[in-house]
């Protein structure tokens, strides 16, 4: 009889499912309906490999240390989880939620010291403000730098995003504790993984021309629940500095930049520089065309090609690529 009852405790306790399985709360957290609704230790679930491959998740050993097994550990241990309750390491930003302002405002505490902000970027320089366009909106600011600069993370918090994307191109996004979360496009090479926790001035990456761009840049966003609004309200880029260590959101702040401007028409390019009169030129890449014969009919050289496209000599041109030859 004991015997038989051994047997038995030993089929069921190695039929329960084990607990607390990377594969099953990370899964479930980016689900935000069922991560919100669900609130107890997480099975891990076996994958039937005939009809669902494995799926492999990169994220950083930090993010694996947290051992997040409810939902309770997550409100403590993730950036404003209480605000999102969701962690998704694939969609770049979240469906945009209706944002509640108890008193016409809300009140973000940026940084309680100096060292707390550090400017993304070595140059302070803005090359396109946030707003309207060539026909779209553009959501955050262009900030001037060179192929192979350091971009760094404005504040401390855990890397969401490192990945690609045809139009950010390698792009990083950081959720921070008050709950915004900032966006760093166009990079040349990214030196962060999903799950990372960072400091402010940290290095995410180095600053290139990837993606739907045209000229080395930093493309900085700053979002709060996936609504964008304009960076400048935070900071004074040509300080490279904070405009106060408390900042206040309000809708009128959702709804335009700091400063309306007159959205230029689509076939117009935008200056470089208040100060030049030169403007930017592309060129089409044509069936035959190599960096040597695009930078003689351009009146050019193929190192300016290559550092104003975060190109190197040796690069394959496909027929359609844009480059910027001015």
């Amino acid at each position: 009889m004991c015997q038989r009852l051994l047997i038995v405790f030993g089929i069921l306790l190695f039929s329960i499912p084990a607990f607390g399985q990377v594969d099953s709360w990370y899964e479930l957290m980016c689900d935000t309906v069922s991560w919100k609704n669900y609130d107890g230790p997480f099975k891990r679930k076996k994958n039937d490999t005939q009809t669902e491959p494995a799926k492999t998740i990169n994220l950083h050993p930090y993010f694996l240390d947290l051992k997040l097994l409810t939902r309770s550990d997550s409100l403590k241990k993730l950036p404003a989880h209480a605000q999102y309750l969701s962690w998704d390491n694939q969609n770049i930003w979240h469906k945009k939620r209706t944002i509640t302002f108890p008193n016409d405002s809300i009140l973000f505490h940026l940084v309680n010291e100096d060292c707390d902000f550090v400017f993304p970027t070595e140059m302070g320089r803005q090359t396109s403000p946030y707003g309207p366009r060539w026909g779209r909106m553009h959501a955050g600011l262009d900030l001037d730098l060179e192929t192979g600069d350091p971009v760094v993370s404005a504040f401390e918090g855990l890397v969401r995003i490192s990945q690609w994307s045809d139009s950010y191109g390698n792009v990083v996004v950081v959720r921070h504790p008050n709950g915004l979360e900032t966006l760093y496009g166009h990079l040349n090479e990214r030196k962060v993984l999903s799950g990372q926790y960072v400091q402010a001035g940290e290095l995410l990456g180095l600053g290139g021309n990837t993606g739907r761009s045209y000229g080395s840049h930093l493309h900085w966003e700053v979002r709060y629940l996936g609504q964008a609004f304009d960076p400048n309200y935070l900071v004074i880029p040509s300080k490279r500095s904070l405009k106060s260590p408390i900042f206040t959101l309000n809708q009128k702040k959702l709804d335009q930049p700091l400063v309306a401007r007159v959205a230029p028409k689509p076939s117009e390019e935008p200056k470089t520089d208040s100060n030049k009169t030169t403007t930017k030129k592309t060129y089409t890449v044509k069936k035959g065309d190599t960096l040597g014969s695009i930078a003689r009919k351009n009146g050019t050289t193929v190192d300016k090609l290559c550092k104003l496209n975060g190109l190197k000599s040796s690069s394959v041109l496909k027929v359609g690529q844009k480059l910027r030859v001015k």
